[in-house]
């Protein structure tokens, strides 16, 4: 390919001639060609990466359900940072930094409540490289036969393989 201009001719004026040059020339359009092969490649890798951090998060916590569910609750609080964040309306409204033996003491006072106590996941829902949303139905039965079944969703922050915000929200009048 040449930079030389194109010529073309005119139908209604057959004397008059109009030059165009093209904008952009061979070696411009191997470069550019070039450079958005490179920006896909690159942001291809970093979608990967996203992805892969995504799939670890929802891995932890398809492990914390799994945990809760059996009644583990030291094993579960040890999926939190030393010192976790948590809102919960059966803590108040402000927010609380519990460690993990205050957590696994939170559930196992709960499991003294409801013995058969159970959450069921209803849909998780990954949003961007350390946030999972989970809606869940949270159910179980007192020892005097009161049972309860309440949807709840939850905020998981997780950073470096470790839940540091556990945000909960629930109609706790029902």
């Amino acid at each position: 390919m040449t930079n030389d201009p194109i010529i073309i001719k005119w139908p209604v004026f057959p004397d008059d001639k109009l030059v165009v040059k093209p904008l952009i020339n061979y070696n411009m359009t191997k470069k550019l060609t070039l450079l958005l092969l490179l920006t896909g490649t690159l942001l291809s890798c970093q979608t990967n990466a996203v992805n892969q951090n995504e799939k670890k998060n929802q891995e932890l916590i398809k492990t914390y359900f799994n945990l809760f569910n059996k009644h583990k609750w030291k094993e579960m609080a040890d999926l939190y940072s030393e010192v976790a964040e948590v809102k919960d309306p059966s803590l108040g409204q402000a927010l609380v930094k519990q460690g993990r033996e205050q957590i696994a003491k939170h559930y196992s006072d709960l499991q003294q409540t409801f013995p058969n106590l159970k959450d069921e996941i209803v849909n998780i829902y990954p949003s961007g490289d350390k946030h999972m949303i989970v809606e869940f139905i949270s159910s179980g039965k007192a020892a005097d036969g009161t049972q309860f079944s309440l949807p709840i969703c939850v905020i998981f922050t997780i950073e470096n393989g470790k839940i540091v915000k556990d945000f909960s929200y629930y109609d706790n009048f029902q």
